[in-house]
């Protein structure tokens, strides 16, 4: 007698998540609530020209009420999408809910600006976001870097807040933003190392080290500021920042030419630093040797990479990028340094990089993201919106919450993030 086994085939089991189709549809029937219980008559104007361009834009005229339901539509039928690919067992693609996205942010403008005095300032409205964004995308970056080491960065706060004050002193003294801009890097790499010794060295729980490093920078620089720097304000005190300089020819492009480039040096080289962390992140043994001792120390270590040595030198690497990000403040958009100046800050950075799943561009999307968030409710109160205010400054973190929240699906942070490695 013969017997026969069969062998049973592999079966896959795939986990259906519904959170994104069910935040995608909730956002969607909020903003529907607008123009269903506040209808707007009037139109709205889009203006796409700054005025100096070779070619100029013209306006667009739309209808405020029916714009605003055109983009509800679009967005409740990509939540419909999300929820069949979802019960197909498919993740819901980056570019669907960019579409959404977009949809809903010229719905809601449209609505928001229709019937007011003014007309809505598009070069304003996005040189604006990305102004308010660059040194959150510093932040981000930071903490894209040391998170993919394994070191979690809560300290972003205050490395921003450091390299603020460090900028401004450095600058007023110096007489160039230059000096100040690098003093700022250097105030970066000493908190990064603070950081670094207590979590790498001797093995501190991260995550405290970084809320105490938070607290101590801004007690340190509050009591220098009321015992230094304000008796000697003009010394110490004013800075000559830096001035937009316009690339010839690239700033004349239409819509993206006063956006992009007729910016200040800090941002050209936020374009230039985003780059170089993504492609030294993906395309380099500095690279590759980073997001292994992040995923798997222990392996690492065996194929001979010294993970603590790795783990500082990237630790440092980001608290000089984050610096950068600080002098933002005192060197381009105030030229003095006030207490607490950074707001919160390296907290929307810190959310930036779950946003953008611990990778550079994405982190970076997410960080424009939060920038034109914080811009748009200064750019409604002056065209008479009635959105109050209020709420506007609030959009910021109610956007964070739900991106944090799974809005671009499940986040998984790096194996190793926030482990110390002890070397057995």
């Amino acid at each position: 007698m013969s017997v026969q086994i069969l062998e049973a085939e592999p079966r896959t089991v795939a986990v259906i998540s519904w959170k994104t189709p069910i935040i995608l549809g909730a956002i969607a029937v909020l903003v529907a609530l607008l123009p269903l219980l506040a209808p707007r008559a009037g139109d709205a104007v889009f203006r796409f020209a700054a005025g100096s361009e070779i070619v100029r834009v013209p306006d667009l005229i739309v209808p405020g009420t029916a714009t605003a339901w055109v983009g509800v539509i679009i967005a409740l039928g990509i939540a419909v999408a999300a929820a069949v690919l979802a019960s197909r067992h498919r993740a819901v693609p980056l570019w669907l809910v960019a579409i959404y996205v977009v949809a809903l942010i010229v719905g809601f403008l449209a609505w928001a600006a229709a019937g007011s005095s003014g007309t809505l300032p598009m070069i304003g409205l996005l040189s604006g976001a990305l102004a308010l964004a660059t040194p959150l995308i510093f932040g981000a970056l930071g903490g894209v870097i040391g998170e993919r080491a394994g070191v979690v960065n809560i300290a972003i706060e205050a490395q921003l807040l450091a390299g603020a004050f460090t900028a401004a002193m450095v600058a007023s003294l110096t007489g160039t933003a230059w000096a100040g801009l690098v003093a700022a890097m250097a105030a970066g790499v000493l908190v990064a190392l603070i950081l670094g010794v207590f979590a790498i060295t001797y093995y501190v729980d991260q995550v405290i080290v970084g809320v105490v490093l938070n607290v101590l920078v801004i007690g340190v620089t509050t009591f220098l500021f009321r015992q230094v720097l304000a008796p000697n304000q003009a010394t110490l005190n004013t800075v000559e920042p830096f001035r937009a300089l316009p690339i010839p020819l690239l700033s004349d492009i239409p819509v993206l030419g006063p956006i992009l480039f007729r910016q200040t040096i800090v941002v050209y080289l936020m374009y230039v630093i985003v780059f170089a962390v993504w492609y030294g992140m993906y395309r380099t043994r500095w690279g590759l040797r980073m997001r292994a001792v992040g995923e798997h120390p222990q392996a690492a270590d065996t194929v001979g990479i010294n993970v603590a040595r790795t783990r500082y030198m990237n630790v440092l690497i980001a608290g000089a990028i984050a610096g950068m990000g600080g002098a933002f403040y005192t060197l381009v958009s105030v030229p003095r340094f006030n207490p607490e100046m950074t707001a919160g800050a390296g907290f929307i950075a810190l959310a930036a990089v779950i946003f953008g799943k611990w990778d550079p561009i994405r982190a970076t999307l997410a960080a424009l993201l939060f920038g034109f968030a914080t811009n748009l409710q200064s750019v409604l109160s002056v065209i008479g919106s009635p959105v109050p205010s209020q709420f506007m400054l609030m959009l910021p973190y109610v956007v964070t919450i739900f991106a944090v929240a799974g809005l671009v699906g499940r986040s998984r942070a790096p194996a190793a993030d926030g482990e110390p490695y002890i070397k057995s």
